[in-house]
């Protein structure tokens, strides 16, 4: 019989995993970053190749010790207990199966809905003389031209951050919260309290206000899809379709 968590334990228990991926997402960009800074240089970590690949590995490091570590943590403590095999694993990650007809249509729509909200969202903060909605977020790419650089960047923050934010925060993270919540609170609100924790953090590891605010909203969005469609595909696709407006904006028409 698993024994009923308490309410102070099952906080403590939703704290630190809070904490477990906003540390690993942190620390794995410093630490990567400075490592690299130190080998290459400064010239050469900032030209689109190194900062490609910085990303790219900051992405894989940080999805293998955000899942991986508790996981062999979790299996060594428990030894008599069956290993979850790959297959449940992936399910519990909402990677289960293969890519639906509903969650290529869906994309689109959550692409339009997250925009919306958004909007909202940015509307009513900028009413606070703090809230900066028009700052410049820093990507790394600072010396981006046509051809071969334009690739890497694309691949990079419209392919591979997508992927792997989206198992991070709406598979391992906002799955964990739901396994968590359950039982605890009714359906509906551990759906609305998991979403809302995973999206607040979402937004605070993006260091910046008016980005946290608009991947808040975004958030929101890819939390309800995941329970619309059991999967993260349909959040994955929205994710790589807002990343594609901002990189078409920002580095091919250069309005932002």
């Amino acid at each position: 019989m698993t024994r009923k968590r308490g309410v102070g334990e099952l906080i403590l228990t939703i704290v630190g995993m809070c904490f477990w991926v906003f540390a690993v997402v942190i620390a794995t960009q410093l630490i990567v970053g400075y490592s690299m800074l130190a080998l290459l240089g400064k010239t050469q970590f900032n030209s689109p190749l190194w900062t490609s690949i910085y990303s790219a590995l900051v992405y894989v490091v940080a999805l293998f010790v955000t899942i991986f570590i508790p996981l062999l943590i979790k299996n060594k403590r428990k030894k008599k207990e069956k290993v979850k095999t790959p297959a449940e694993l992936r399910g519990e990650l909402g990677l289960e199966g293969l890519p639906t007809w509903t969650d290529i249509g869906l994309g689109p729509v959550g692409f339009i809905v997250s925009l919306i909200l958004a909007g909202i969202l940015v509307f009513i903060f900028s009413k606070f003389p703090w809230f900066n909605a028009n700052q410049t977020q820093e990507l790394g790419y600072s010396m981006l031209a046509p051809g071969f650089d334009r690739i890497l960047a694309f691949l990079t923050l419209v392919v591979i951050a997508p992927i792997a934010e989206e198992i991070i925060f709406r598979g391992w993270l906002y799955g964990k919260l739901r396994e968590k919540l359950n039982g605890r609170l009714s359906e509906m609100w551990g759906i609305i309290l998991s979403a809302f924790i995973t999206s607040l953090l979402f937004g605070l590891v993006h260091l910046q206000w008016n980005v946290g605010v608009n991947v808040f909203a975004l958030s929101i969005v890819l939390c309800a899809m995941r329970e619309i469609t059991g999967t993260i595909y349909a959040g994955m696709l929205t994710h790589m379709l807002k990343n594609g407006l901002a990189f078409y904006l920002i580095y091919v028409i250069g309005v932002v």
